[in-house]
């Protein structure tokens, strides 16, 4: 992050702590940045509940948003490739996506309950569904979207199937590929956080610390736990966007 892009968040951090300082807003409806730090400290050395720090719940969120979103690229790209590739599959499977898409992924949340218990499995289920579609259709669209001129060329010059796979069609596709998993895994985080609102087994995720801050009415915590979130994505997306460098040296 450069020093540039600090200057709007350190404003609005300035703007909140005052409207807070000023008594605009009680502080059970919104905590000052200076209370959120403290709750911070406090979230980290005791934990909520007492005993089940910060660390303990920000691992868990982060294994349930991996393998979720691992397992839906695993799934997706392909099922994407093939989408793209072939006109006659996708005329074929396309409805069935069209329909699965709108369902919201906590629509699912009963029945990963009745199949999974409420370990990291059905958080992994949940994920893997909020997160699949972006990637499938990310995918799709990127192979759709490499000019036919540079299949004919390969094939001109004598290449078969597995030269235009490899030097044209998943080149060509890889940027929406990374941009379906990088919008995948803002929406693995929304998922799992409104997954763990309804009760997860050992009591560890995020979304489960803040809504034991919730009951009983730490305003400070619930947001920590909310800028721990914001965070955690933030790191994601650097992390995504210098893996995007990395592989799209060539564009």
């Amino acid at each position: 992050m450069t020093p540039r892009a600090l200057v709007p968040a350190l404003a609005a951090l300035a703007v909140w702590q005052a409207v807070c300082q000023a008594g605009l807003v009680a502080p059970a409806m919104l905590a000052s940045p200076v209370a959120v730090g403290a709750a911070l400290g406090e979230l980290w050395t005791r934990g909520m509940p007492p005993g089940k720090t910060l660390p303990l719940h920000a691992w868990h969120s982060l294994i349930r948003v991996l393998t979720g979103t691992g397992l839906a690229v695993a799934l997706g790209l392909p099922l994407g490739l093939a989408l793209g590739a072939s006109p006659r599959f996708r005329a074929a499977c396309m409805p069935l996506v069209d329909f699965l898409r709108p369902i919201p992924p906590l629509a699912w949340v009963p029945m990963a309950i009745l199949w999974f218990g409420l370990g990291l499995a059905s958080a992994a289920f949940l994920i893997f569904l909020g997160a699949l579609f972006p990637v499938v259709l990310s995918t799709c669209a990127g192979v759709r979207g490499v000019d036919a001129l540079y299949v004919d060329a390969v094939r001109a010059l004598g290449g078969g199937r597995a030269a235009v796979w490899g030097k044209v069609l998943l080149p060509g596709a890889l940027p929406s590929v990374l941009t379906g998993v990088r919008v995948g895994l803002g929406i693995g985080w929304m998922t799992l956080v409104a997954a763990e609102f309804t009760g997860v087994r050992g009591g560890y995720g995020l979304g489960y610390m803040i809504m034991s801050a919730r009951d009983l009415q730490r305003t400070d915590m619930v947001m920590a736990g909310m800028a721990v979130i914001g965070l955690m994505g933030l790191g994601m997306e650097w992390g995504m966007k210098r893996l995007a460098a990395r592989l799209l040296r060539w564009q």
